[in-house]
């Protein structure tokens, strides 16, 4: 598969803060992927260099090719770009905004007309053109946000949290119309995510965190490595009860939000292993598949979006 985007040792500082240390990454041409990771975690200025905002400090980035720090200008041509902050101005209609998207890329007369209307048919929304923008819903925004950015025929996608603010059936509906895109025009699609169940949808995931690249793979990849299944047990004392399974049975048992976790096989058969050893001392134990919730713990150390470290037991495993 050629790159799309191929991204070498970049990094990016904010004063005394580093924002990307080191990143290095490859995006395959039609690829749905997901930049994963908490407030903080690197992803936005990721999105800011890539989308050419940002200047490049160290390391070196491509995309179909062009170097992104000499080619800026040619680059520009072929992504297309949907910000977090909503960019069409209100006031005006559907169809002004994007006529003056078109006009910005020396797209004029039948053919800008005849962009419009396909962009717009295929987002679902060529019966909202004459409609002022503030009269749309989030959703609607959105659709609007995403025929904007491709009017100009793009061959890559650039979102900035994409699904920001919208309820469940419209980033459902988001997710459709960039298959679709995906299908269609073989567009690839660069997203940044902090929403977990997002970025499960994806061909491939970067997690970033604390400016590092924590974990790439498929989402189902990711949670395969994880290491078996996800077991977590309420009780009254999970530091006590943490150590004392790691003592009885040599595993990395974790306390996190009040409760015991700990990944193991063959989840089920912990069950009745862990209340027979502890009579009296189980509330409830929940086994379940792991989640990219898990991945993130496993790689990070901690929680999504929390910034204390899980406390963990043991780091040996018992599968």
């Amino acid at each position: 598969m050629a790159a799309a985007i191929d991204v070498d040792t970049l990094s990016h500082r904010y004063g005394e803060r580093t924002a990307l240390d080191r990143i290095s990454l490859s995006i395959g041409e039609g690829e749905i992927f997901a930049f994963l990771g908490p407030n903080g975690g690197g992803k936005s200025t990721l999105f800011r260099v890539l989308s050419t905002l940002a200047p490049i400090q160290s390391g070196g980035a491509r995309v179909f090719g062009l170097d992104l720090r000499r080619e800026t200008a040619a680059i520009r041509r072929q992504i297309g770009v949907a910000f977090q902050a909503a960019s069409l101005d209100r006031k005006l209609t559907v169809a002004e905004n994007l006529r003056h998207q078109g006009r910005l890329y020396g797209i004029s007369g039948s053919t800008l007309r005849s962009r419009i209307g396909e962009a717009l048919g295929r987002l679902g929304v060529a019966d909202r053109a004459g409609d002022l923008v503030e009269t749309l819903s989030g959703g609607l925004k959105r659709r609007v946000e995403l025929a904007k950015a491709l009017l100009h025929g793009p061959r890559l996608l650039l979102l900035d949290e994409p699904s920001t603010a919208l309820d469940p059936a419209a980033r459902g509906e988001v997710w459709r119309y960039l298959e679709e895109v995906r299908r269609a025009n073989g567009v690839t699609v660069a997203l940044t995510t902090h929403l977990l169940d997002e970025a499960d949808k994806a061909d491939r995931i970067a997690i970033l965190d604390r400016g590092r690249l924590a974990a790439l793979d498929t989402p189902d990849n990711l949670k395969a490595a994880v290491g078996g299944d996800s077991i977590t047990i309420e009780t009254s004392d999970a530091p006590r009860l943490s150590a004392d399974i790691s003592a009885r049975f040599g595993v990395a048992a974790q306390v996190l939000d009040g409760n015991v976790r700990l990944e193991q096989a063959n989840g089920h058969e912990w069950i009745a292993r862990i209340v027979e050893a502890f009579p009296g001392r189980v509330a409830a134990i929940r086994v379940g598949k792991p989640t990219l919730e898990d991945v993130f713990i496993d790689r990070c150390g901690r929680r999504f979006g929390d910034d204390e470290p899980v406390v963990a037991e043991s780091k040996s495993r018992d599968n």
